[in-house]
């Protein structure tokens, strides 16, 4: 009986640390560096901040030359197109389903490739009565380079992914534990208190005692 609710407890415990360790919506930034030959996928993350709305999500995606001037090398509208660029055929669409990842990779980068992206995302929000909608954009300076440069930073985010992934293990080892002491010590005080009663005559039992007279 004991061993059945540890294991009942410990499934708790994975339960809820994946509860905790659901996916979420990070807008986090894009890489900037890329080798020659190599694919590079330029990063563009625009969270929604209620997933139940419905909305109507359109992408463009931008080179912007040396003097200002944008061309369009990628849409999305319903389904990603590549535009008539130096980049077609090169690109690749890294969107999520639900359109709130509208990443884009380029494949068999050159030095040309150098240069700054934009990334524009329309949302329409379908209402019974009205469609109000935003605008967001932006930008990613891309420099290619013909060797890789050694990069520290992946090596401290590597390091600290496993030391993050040995605190919950921890963490979680020691929630079983004292879930398995806790129903442990609980099933003791019952047996004790079993023992207890059984070891009172069986005729106290039944009658407790008259009470004293004066």
């Amino acid at each position: 009986m004991t061993e059945t609710r540890a294991v009942l407890c410990a499934l708790v415990v994975l339960i809820l640390a994946v509860q905790f360790c659901r996916p979420v919506c990070v807008e986090v930034p894009s890489g900037t560096e890329a080798v020659v030959g190599t694919s590079m996928k330029l990063t563009c993350i625009s969270c929604l901040r209620r997933e139940e709305v419905n909305t109507a999500t359109y992408v463009s995606w931008y080179y912007i030359k040396p003097d200002d001037e944008p061309i369009q090398i990628l849409q999305y509208d319903g389904r990603p197109q590549e535009l008539d660029t130096p980049w077609k055929g090169r690109l690749a669409w890294n969107g999520s389903k639900d359109l709130q990842d509208v990443s884009i990779s380029i494949t068999n980068v050159t030095l040309n490739d150098s240069g700054i992206y934009k990334c524009e995302v329309l949302r329409q929000f379908v209402f019974d009565f009205y469609m109000p909608s935003f605008t967001k954009s932006k930008t990613i300076k891309l420099e290619v380079r013909e060797k890789a440069s050694q990069d520290t930073t992946a090596l401290y985010s590597e390091i600290m992914m496993y030391v993050l992934l040995v605190f919950l293990t921890f963490w979680l080892l020691v929630e079983m534990i004292y879930c398995y002491r806790k129903i442990s010590k609980s099933d003791e005080q019952t047996q004790d208190n079993a023992t207890d009663y059984l070891a009172i005559p069986s005729e106290n039992r039944e009658n407790p005692g008259a009470p004293v007279m004066e």
